[in-house]
């Protein structure tokens, strides 16, 4: 049986996992448009939802969209404030709820949104409060919207852990096993050219 060649919009493409992400679905046989804030095929910023439609806009139709971007910030219960939250969930969260809001007109029909998570929805941090507070809305947001989008457009949520390749970032999680960042593109891949829905994929 042959696969569907797919046209892929990456956004966050020039990060470690988009960039994965982007090389895998090309080495697949997919259509990869890359999108990050100042490189690739074409900018947008996910807190900044004018730039998402400008985004959508541009490419029109297409098949899927994958996102690999997103901030948050790291601190203390008691040491965050409420600007830290603003930001991460200006940036992670509403910035990829922004991202199915605005493509939905563009995208085709049997297409597909795949989002980003990670492990501190199942497994919190010291200091990662505002990661485990956001990951976990966006796994909600995920969950219900399967259901009400139209066309027969999926929606997926890939839950990472640390990377191996994010070595700066080992000593905050203590016995976690880390994860190569093609695993990672691998789940992507099994959303965007599979038939799941709803699903919270962990890597």
């Amino acid at each position: 049986m042959d696969s569907k060649k797919l046209k892929v919009i990456v956004i966050g493409a020039s990060g470690t996992i988009g960039k994965e992400v982007s090389e895998n679905l090309e080495q697949s046989g997919h259509e990869v448009i890359r999108v990050s804030r100042n490189s690739g095929d074409f900018h947008a910023d996910i807190q900044d939802k004018n730039s998402l439609e400008q985004l959508f806009k541009s490419v029109g139709n297409f098949d899927a969209v994958a996102n690999a971007a997103g901030d948050v910030k790291f601190e203390s219960l008691e040491s965050s404030t409420d600007e830290d939250f603003a930001f991460s969930f200006g940036s992670k969260l509403m910035g990829q709820i922004n991202i199915v809001r605005t493509a939905l007109p563009f995208i085709n029909d049997n297409g597909s949104f795949t989002l980003i998570s990670g492990v501190l929805s199942d497994e919190p941090i010291s200091g990662g409060i505002i990661g485990t507070t956001v990951n976990g809305a966006i796994e909600g947001f995920v969950k219900a919207s399967s259901y009400e989008l139209p066309r027969n457009i999926r929606i997926n949520c890939i839950s990472p852990t640390v990377l191996v390749e994010s070595k700066d970032y080992h000593p905050f999680f203590p016995g976690f096993i880390p994860v190569e960042a093609w695993k990672v593109a691998k789940a992507y891949e099994k959303s965007i050219a599979g038939v799941f829905n709803g699903r919270i994929i962990k890597v």
